[in-house]
Order: C-alpha cells, then structure tokens, then sequence
C-alpha cells in the first residue's frame, strides 16, 4: 500500500544512495502512527480505495488524473469520491479520477502555468519539489519530460493523499516521502532543477532555507522559487507582528528586489522575477473537499486590498535563479 522500496532500490547505485541509505528510518519516523493519530484513519481510507484500471492517464491537463472505459456508473463513482472525501481537507490540485472532480482549495494549474514557460525544460531532468503537498506539481513536472520527480513534504495526510493518486496515476518516476527539506543530506548536488512554493515565508531563517535549497542543486542547476512578496524598494522587508492572514507562521516578507538580492548573496547566479501576482479568491477558496476557511476569511471584508491584521493582502512573486558553476 505505501512502499518506498522500488525508490530505495532504485538510488543504491546512484549519487543518491547516501539518501537511500537514511530513507527507511525516515519514512518510519514520518509516518509514525504514535505521532500522527489520525494515520491510522487515513490509511484505513487508502486502503478502501476501490481497484479500478486506468485506460488513460493525464498528466499534462489542469485536472490531473485518469479515466478508464467504460465509465465507472454513478454508484461506482460515488464511492470512490466518498472514499476519497475521507481524506479531506484536499489543498494542491485539481486532480479528476475517472469523473470524480476533487476541487482542491488551490487552483495550483494557474500557478504552474504562471511559471512553465520561464523555467529550463523539464525533459530528462531529476527534479525536487520541497513542500510539494499531494503532489499536483509532481505530476505536472513529469507530464513536462522529467525522468524523475521527488517531492518533499512532512505532512502526513499529504502523503497519504499521494498515495491515493498514485494507486491510479500510476507514475515509477514520481515520489512524495513525508519528510522536510532539513532530512535531505547536506550537500546533496543531485538534481537538475528544485522547486520550493509558498515555503519561504514560513521558515524563520529564510536565507538559511536559500542555503539549503542550493545545496540540492547540481552546478548549474536551477531553483524555482515561489514566496509572498510586498510592494517596495531593494531591502523593502514585513516581519508580521503576530499572524499575516491568520497565519501564525509567516515570517519574512521580502519585496522583489530585496528577494533577488538575497540570492545573489548566497550566491546563486542569473537571477530573474519571472512573474508576480496578487492571489485572488478565486484561485485560493473553500470547496467541498476543502470545507475549511480560506482566502476569503483572511481578507478585510471592507478592503479586499489589505488582510484581516491589516497587511498587503498576498502577493506572490516567482523567481529563478541557478547554483554557480
């Protein structure tokens, strides 16, 4: 049901096989039911799944997913979505399982396509996705060409609705483990291109999760960074007092020049905004897999402009950047 040994196999003889060595007491630490009491629910879920075989699989559309022939009839498919429902809340996607639409609260297709034509071509690269939640980019990334595709991220629920898909999606070449980018050995230098959106804000070092980032690249490798940002000149930085959007979390909020700044100090080369854009409630919202609040609820309900605390309301900027050599 959840088998990280084809992976571990698979990096014994590569650059990798330093992490494959510490993936098996990672994986059991990250998915410990005596921490996370609510493991055992969800892989009781996971493990109801009905079996259904995919004629077709889409990893290049907005709705990831797959579809099978004939169509499942209306019973069939209610079960599967109340099965699937069983692992709410649903925060990355939209993914559709042979008719069953899981509306994520994120529109994360509108993301990806904010970015994909500014990055390095995906096609036989080895990719990390730190943060990576069910996986949505994953698949898009591999849908893109990339051999393979590993994504990070500590959440268990995540990781379980991962395997969810996965039972379907059926991809040898992408993983979700259920661990932070603080497990990654250090200086790793493996992959071709790494990923990490709407992360930054939340470490309380943002300069050390730079660091961090970098040492996963190979040289010349490159970083696709995703972060709220504010309006304002180089050195221009929000260090909410309390919560930013109820967020408890939310640490540094650089503006753009101040963010490409703190890349070029770190070292990393070529760096470029590649898109910025004020987060909508239509592209963040509640929906009935994820019934929880949202964008919404953070915003002043007089002035959509500012958050509930009276900050910018979210703005997010993407930018790339590559590791010297």
């Amino acid at each position: 049901m959840i088998d990280y040994q084809p992976l571990i196999r698979r990096w014994q003889d590569t650059e990798l096989a330093p992490w494959a060595a510490l993936l098996p007491a990672q994986v059991t630490r990250g998915l410990a039911v005596e921490r996370y009491g609510d493991l055992p629910r969800w892989l009781d879920a996971l493990a109801a799944l009905p079996d259904i075989v995919p004629q077709q699989i889409h990893l290049d559309r907005a709705r990831v997913g797959a579809d099978c022939n004939p169509p499942l009839d209306p019973g069939a498919r209610g079960d599967l979505q109340d099965t699937l429902q069983r692992l709410h809340p649903w925060r990355k996607g939209p993914f559709e399982l042979f008719g069953v639409h899981i509306d994520t609260e994120w529109r994360s297709d509108w993301k990806w396509d904010r970015l994909r034509a500014h990055i390095d071509p995906l096609a036989g690269r080895r990719v990390l996705d730190v943060g990576c939640g069910s996986g949505y980019h994953c698949w898009r990334m591999a849908g893109d060409g990339a051999t393979e595709v590993i994504g990070i991220d500590p959440t268990p629920l995540f990781v379980v609705q991962y395997w969810a898909l996965q039972k379907y999606l059926q991809q040898p070449g992408v993983w979700v483990l259920p661990l932070g980018i603080q497990h990654v050995p250090p200086k790793l230098a493996a992959f071709d291109s790494v990923f990490s959106m709407g992360i930054l804000y939340h470490r309380r070092s943002p300069l050390d999760h730079l660091l961090e980032l970098k040492a996963c690249l190979r040289p010349g490798g490159q970083l696709v960074l995703e972060t709220l940002v504010i309006e304002g000149p180089a050195g221009a930085t929000l260090v909410p007092e309390g919560r930013y959007a109820r967020m408890g979390n939310v640490w540094f909020l650089p503006s753009c020049d101040t963010l490409l700044g703190w890349l070029r100090k770190l070292g990393f080369v070529d760096e470029a905004l590649i898109d910025v854009s004020v987060t909508s409630t239509e592209e963040q919202r509640a929906t009935d897999w994820m019934r929880f609040q949202s964008l919404a609820d953070f915003l002043d309900p007089e002035d959509s402009s500012r958050t509930i605390e009276g900050y910018p309301a979210p703005r997010r900027a993407v930018v790339t950047a590559r590791a010297p050599g």
